[in-house]
C-alpha cells in the first residue's frame, strides 16, 4: 500500500498529505480530466457540480485500470476562480469525502486564468500506484 510521510515536529496537514510513499505496483498517471461527462458535456457551469464530476472521471479510469480511491498518490487541481473555490471548500471537502473517504494523497492547488475545455472552472490530473494483482 502507500504510507503518508509527516517529518517530525510538523503539524497534519488538512485535506492532504504532505508527501506519500508508493509500494511495488503499477503506475497510473492520469492526464486532466475537467467537469463533462462520458460525452464531454458540461451539465453545470458551478465550480461544486464540476469538481464532483472531475473527481468521478478521474476515478472511472482508476477503476478501468483496476485501481481504487486509495490508489492515488497525487492529485494537482487546476482552477479559474480562487475566490470561488475558497468560498466551496466545504462542500467541495463533502464531496471530496463522498467520493474518496478519507483517503488524502499529496496534493497541489494552482489558480491559472483559463483553463482548454470552456466552460471548465476546475481540472484534475492525478498520479496512482495499483499493487500488482
Amino acid at each position: 500500500m502507500h504510507e503518508s510521510i509527516l517529518p517530525e515536529g510538523w503539524e497534519k496537514p488538512i485535506g492532504y498529505a504532505n508527501g506519500i510513499l508508493a509500494q511495488k505496483g503499477r503506475v497510473l498517471a492520469l492526464a486532466g480530466q475537467v467537469g463533462w461527462n462520458a460525452a464531454q458535456v458540461f451539465e453545470s457551469e458551478d465550480l461544486a457540480p464540476q469538481f464532483e464530476q472531475a473527481l468521478k472521471n478521474i476515478l472511472a479510469i482508476l477503476a478501468t485500470a483496476g485501481g481504487r480511491p486509495e490508489h492515488i498518490i497525487r492529485v494537482t487541481a487546476f482552477c479559474i476562480d480562487k475566490p470561488r473555490y475558497l468560498a466551496s471548500r466545504n462542500e467541495l471537502g463533502k464531496i471530496w469525502r463522498a467520493l474518496m473517504g478519507r483517503h488524502y494523497p499529496a496534493m497541489s492547488m494552482i489558480f491559472v486564468a483559463d483553463l482548454l475545455d470552456h466552460p471548465a472552472k476546475i481540472e484534475l490530473e492525478a498520479t496512482a500506484v495499483i499493487p500488482d494483482p
